[in-house]
């Protein structure tokens, strides 16, 4: 059962909708409670990092998320502002987050237009079972002002250009996350979605 994080900062509908066309188990998760019934957990989101944080603090999702996932070992992905809250901090706000991964959110330069809308190519830098099975040159959908800085380079499962190569994907034991909607991208979205449902978290 995959446990979707339903917050006032998140896209959860966008991901069951998606996760109900893969004919996969899912349900919304509200309360750090649930957590405890479900097998692996998104976290999706749109807006503001600061907001996807004070969101989790106030429904207390925060050490349960912790716990749950750092602790238990459930397979984690994170989706657009899911994977930025990740880090130590980010720029927007500014913002302290969850400090799972090292490494900050920094803004894109002025000299491109911000937020970045649309499609844009997803490169894999490494093997990995939620890249399971794409095509060679995967497009997938950003809606994103600011994007992560990994400390350690080994976390870093993708990248895509604008404004230079920034990391698109990211993936360090059993969490993982996307920067661009992957409930939104079609069939390659899909493919890491169903690929998600059957990680072990290895």
């Amino acid at each position: 059962m995959i446990g979707v994080v339903d917050y006032r900062a998140g896209n959860a509908p966008s991901v069951m909708f998606a996760l109900a066309r893969l004919g996969l188990d899912a349900r919304l998760v509200a309360g750090a409670a649930e957590l405890d019934a479900v097998d692996r957990i998104i976290l999706p989101g749109v807006g503001a990092a600061r907001a996807t944080i004070d969101s989790l603090v106030e429904t207390g999702m925060v050490d349960a998320l912790r716990r749950r996932a750092l602790v238990d070992g459930a397979p984690f992905l994170g989706i657009c502002i899911g994977l930025q809250v990740l880090f130590e901090r980010s720029e927007e706000g500014p913002a302290e987050c969850l400090g799972w991964l090292p490494g900050e959110v920094r803004r894109f330069p002025d000299s491109v237009r911000v937020p970045q809308i649309g499609w844009n190519l997803v490169r894999a830098t490494r093997d990995h079972a939620l890249t399971t099975g794409l095509p060679a040159e995967p497009y997938c959908y950003f809606v994103n002002s600011y994007h992560a800085v990994p400390a350690d380079p080994t976390a870093v499962l993708a990248t895509t250009d604008y404004a230079g190569a920034f990391c698109s994907m990211v993936a360090h034991g059993n969490v993982a996350a996307t920067q661009f909607h992957a409930e939104k991208s079609g069939e390659v979205g899909l493919r890491i979605l169903r690929n998600f449902a059957a990680w072990d978290g290895a």
